[in-house]
């Protein structure tokens, strides 16, 4: 399937939770946070409002509960308006 975003969104690759502490110890789903990690898979063309600040292949950081969530080939993905991007990852 594919999925291209329209005006000032985002689509991003949710990156998987750790499943270890750096300890070793195994974390349980339940008790796992909900990462605000990704990498941006498409972008929109922008807004006269809304320039696009990210591009395709970079990683970001983005606000905990924002966004759409869709299943794109059995992996998370979400769909996000740019300015809930907050940061991205060098």
């Amino acid at each position: 399937m594919v999925i291209k975003p329209l005006a000032d969104r985002v689509l991003v690759l949710v990156e998987e939770a750790e499943t270890k502490s750096a300890g070793g110890i195994i974390i349980p789903d339940t008790a796992q946070e909900k990462t605000q990690k990704g990498k941006v898979v498409a972008v929109g063309p922008g807004t006269e409002k809304e320039k696009m600040t990210v591009s395709v292949g970079q990683k970001i950081m983005y606000d905990k509960y924002a966004g759409s969530q869709v299943k794109i080939d059995g992996k998370e993905h979400l769909i996000l308006k740019v300015g809930d991007v907050i940061a991205v990852i060098e």
